[in-house]
């Protein structure tokens, strides 16, 4: 870190002395502007690695400073100093482009924690070649690409949306893996999935002794995520008294756990995502606007299968190669041209998902590897816009019936039943579930 220079804009010496200190024992070179005018200057002469700025200053404020560097220097991460408590300037910085923040009195843990993680240096795997990607040539894929390949230079919490099925979790863990904290845990959690009684329990931890069945200490999801990536699937599905808990974590960066007295810092960068839009649930009362704002602070949509159908040829050849090495087939399963016609024609309001599952089914029904449109049978799912409705219920009455009656025919035995209607067991559980089915 020797060659690493560090650009410190504060009016007070005594912080630009602190923190100049912590960066030489780090192993950085420092340097220490006054006022924006002199960053300026020093800019103009000298690189730098990273810049570190407070919001007031004698001639102008920090969000000028987060601008300007954003307009020449866009390789370069600022993160801004901020009086405690003062998110909503600490959101715009965020939103103008700065990498981080950290809050006065300025805690050295924290700080440390976002100078190692703003001059990390990611390397760019060749051609893109990630671990997690997104399959597919569309405009709205490369739009997509270029985005995450952005907002993984950050850490601002990123708030996904998009239809269920889409892939929003394939795009956080995507901003996870090209950014900073790559090498630390990627976290999911769907927020829909735990028990109103054992939220707080799981998001912050617990002590021995806090409550009845609390046998030892747990580690909460948020220090488990500690110096990584914590996803927030389906987060509208939060009840409120969980709301305003995660929404200290989230100012603060520090959480309490169950029965603790203190609360502990933890290094986590927030990303979250949802099929419902949030303005409404906050229209209706079911989530609160000061969270939405602290989770939003930028915001990223993921498209539709419909909108990127010239996907779709691509897309149906990775999951058949993903069945094929599941099911151990000595080749990969193909579609003819009339099911690839049928599968271009569907709408797919399930999307990706929807569609692993429409081959996953017919792969099954297929004869010699080769998908035909009756192996699909989409006909069933094809429904007019007028009776969008009246159509949903009574094909979820007819899938209910079907599963019942395979059900039946195999005594109960689930994995026998699942065979039968070309599912694996656990497509076959969650519809049991979903249908109410006991």
């Amino acid at each position: 870190m020797a060659n690493k220079h560090v650009l410190i804009i504060d009016d007070e010496p005594d912080i630009c002395e602190l923190i100049e200190i912590t960066l030489t024992r780090m192993g950085f070179q420092t340097s220490s502007a006054y006022t924006i005018k002199n960053a300026y200057s020093l800019l103009k002469h000298k690189k730098f690695d990273l810049c570190l700025t407070d919001m007031h200053l004698p001639d102008g404020n920090g969000i000028e400073l987060v601008e300007h560097i954003q307009k020449n220097y866009p390789d370069l991460p600022i993160a801004v100093i901020t009086a405690h408590g003062n998110m909503e300037l600490a959101i715009k910085a965020l939103k103008a482009g700065a990498f981080d923040f950290v809050s006065k009195p300025v805690d050295i843990h924290m700080l440390r924690n976002l100078v190692s993680a703003a001059t990390k240096s990611t390397t760019i795997a060749p051609n893109n070649t990630y671990k997690t990607q997104i399959t597919g040539q569309s405009s709205a894929v490369k739009q997509l690409t270029k985005q995450i390949e952005k907002l993984a230079k950050s850490q601002a919490p990123v708030f996904i949306h998009g239809e269920s099925g889409s892939g929003k979790e394939r795009v956080a863990r995507m901003i996870h893996e090209q950014g900073s904290r790559s090498d630390a845990a990627f976290v999911p959690v769907n927020c829909g999935a735990i028990p109103a009684e054992l939220m707080e329990s799981e998001f912050f931890g617990h002590i021995k002794g806090s409550f009845t069945g609390a046998s030892s200490d747990k580690q909460g999801l948020f220090q488990a995520a500690d110096g990584g990536t914590l996803f927030l699937d389906e987060i509208a599905e939060l009840p409120m008294h969980m709301q305003v808990k995660l929404l200290r974590a989230v100012q603060e960066k520090a959480i309490r756990p169950v029965g603790a007295p203190h609360e502990i810092p933890v290094d986590v960068r927030i990303l979250s995502a949802s099929h419902k839009d949030l303005a409404t649930q906050i229209k209706n009362g079911h989530f609160r606007e000061d969270l939405y704002y602290r989770i939003n602070v930028i915001d990223l949509s993921v498209p539709s299968l419909r909108k990127r159908i010239e996907d779709l040829p691509l897309l149906t050849e990775q999951i058949l190669q993903s069945l094929a090495n599941k099911s151990n087939l000595k080749s990969i399963p193909t579609l003819n041209k009339t099911a690839l016609l049928e599968l271009k024609s569907h709408s797919f309001p399930g999307n990706i998902r929807e569609l692993e599952n429409i081959l996953e089914r017919a792969l099954a029904m297929a004869e010699n590897n080769i998908i035909t449109a009756d192996d699909l049978n989409l006909k069933h799912l094809q429904t007019p816009v007028a009776e969008e409705t009246t159509t949903t219920i009574d094909l979820a009455s007819q899938e209910k019936n079907a599963i019942i009656q395979a059900l039946e025919k195999t005594r109960w035995n689930k994995t026998a039943a699942a065979k039968q209607l070309g599912l694996s067991l656990r497509q076959l559980r969650y519809r049991l579930e979903k249908l109410g089915i006991d």
